[in-house]
């Protein structure tokens, strides 16, 4: 028990002092974490909207393999990826390979299933009659998804706020393709990770710590914005 309590207390400490190592952990999984459910988001929605309101051969098949997209392991993300962007890979001369932007663009790839499956979802539960009923009053085709959007915008919130749970908690991409090296693409997952097998278990209980604040504050939020 003395050795939880001081590791508690150690952590608290480091949390308490602004440690550096700690804050800019907590900054580069913020950063890529944010950007990486932005473009998901900027995909995924839209995607979700126009799978909702069309119909084509398949549809369905389509939507399961969609759905099975959601349990994609991140290792086998993290390895086909880094073989695009290795040295000897297509992709090796673009130099993104140990780079935020490739954890960036595997964290998206991870969270655009959720976000359009989840989003899919809540648009295929809206009232039916929303869409046709804006077009008989005049609408366009644009505003009509427009309002069906603003009307769902509570379900895409939460499919918004659960890829983004999915990205900040993620430890094989960013540990493939950002190679969690130290002051610049060491996120509190991998950090954690890698201190705890070091000993350092208070280090790590710190950033375990700040990431349950993390995941706290964002449910917060959303209760919040729900009630309003």
């Amino acid at each position: 028990m003395n050795f939880i309590f001081d590791s508690f207390k150690n952590s608290i400490l480091l949390i308490l002092s602004l440690d550096g190592e700690v804050y800019h952990a907590v900054w580069t999984s913020l950063y890529t974490s944010v950007t990486s459910i932005t473009v998901a988001t900027a995909i995924g929605v839209p995607f979700a909207l126009a799978l909702a309101v069309s119909d084509f051969p398949f549809k369905r098949l389509f939507i399961i393999f969609l759905n099975t997209l959601m349990a994609l392991p991140t290792v086998v993300v993290g390895l086909a990826l880094y073989g695009l962007l290795s040295r000897q890979g297509p992709g090796g001369s673009l130099g993104l390979l140990f780079t935020p932007s490739a954890m960036i663009i595997g964290q998206s790839i991870l969270a655009l299933p959720i976000v359009a499956n989840y989003a899919l979802g809540t648009i295929k539960g809206a009232d039916s009659r929303i869409i046709p009923t804006a077009l008989t009053l005049g609408a366009s085709n644009s505003q009509a998804y427009i309002l069906i959007l603003s009307e769902t915008r509570f379900g895409i919130m939460a499919a918004v706020i659960a890829g983004f749970g999915r990205v900040i908690a993620e430890v094989g991409v960013a540990m493939m393709l950002g190679g969690n090296i130290r002051g610049y693409t060491r996120t509190m997952t991998t950090a954690i990770a890698l201190e705890t097998s070091k000993g350092e278990f208070a280090f790590g209980l710190a950033l375990g710590i700040i990431l349950m604040a993390v995941a706290l504050l964002i449910n917060l939020f959303l209760n919040i914005v729900q009630q309003k």
